[in-house]
């Protein structure tokens, strides 16, 4: 369960960037399944298209989703809650499974305006390669970057 204290000076401004990392419920690999990546690539444009944010690069990790984005509108717990409840509910859907998709809360980090957005993404799509799933950054299928790789 996650911590009451991943909130404490949480402040969600929009325009600002964040570097985002949710889990799912009790670290499940239910994105090992390039099905249920879909979903919740679908979930991240569904949120986009919905004007709340605007994605700088994303990897979706068998247990665990990284984003960079900028907030567009609303919080940053909103944001969230729109995500994780979409791709729960198609998820659910789909699979026929019951039951919550994430843990509760999230981790966020405001990229500050002197922090490169590229390192930053570039660092996002390197996780792969550091837990040993991919040979190199761009080899990982779950991933996506605003800039060219």
């Amino acid at each position: 369960m996650a911590s009451p204290r991943l909130r404490y000076g949480r402040y969600s401004r929009t325009g600002n960037v964040y570097s985002l990392t949710t889990t799912t419920h009790g670290r499940e690999p239910f994105f090992s399944d390039a099905g249920n990546v879909a979903v919740l690539v679908d979930a991240l444009r569904f949120v986009e298209r919905s004007g709340i944010s605007h994605s700088l690069a994303w990897v979706v990790m068998p247990d665990h989703l990284h984003w960079l984005m900028e907030l567009q509108k609303g919080t940053l717990a909103q944001c969230m809650a729109l995500l994780k409840s979409r791709s729960s509910r198609q998820l659910n859907r789909i699979s026929g499974r019951k039951g919550p998709l994430w843990q509760h809360g999230y981790q966020d980090y405001a990229v500050r305006t002197d922090e490169s957005l590229h390192d930053k993404a570039m660092y996002i799509l390197g996780n792969p390669v550091r837990a040993g799933l991919a040979g190199g950054v761009g080899d990982y299928p779950h991933a996506w970057c605003r800039w060219p790789l």
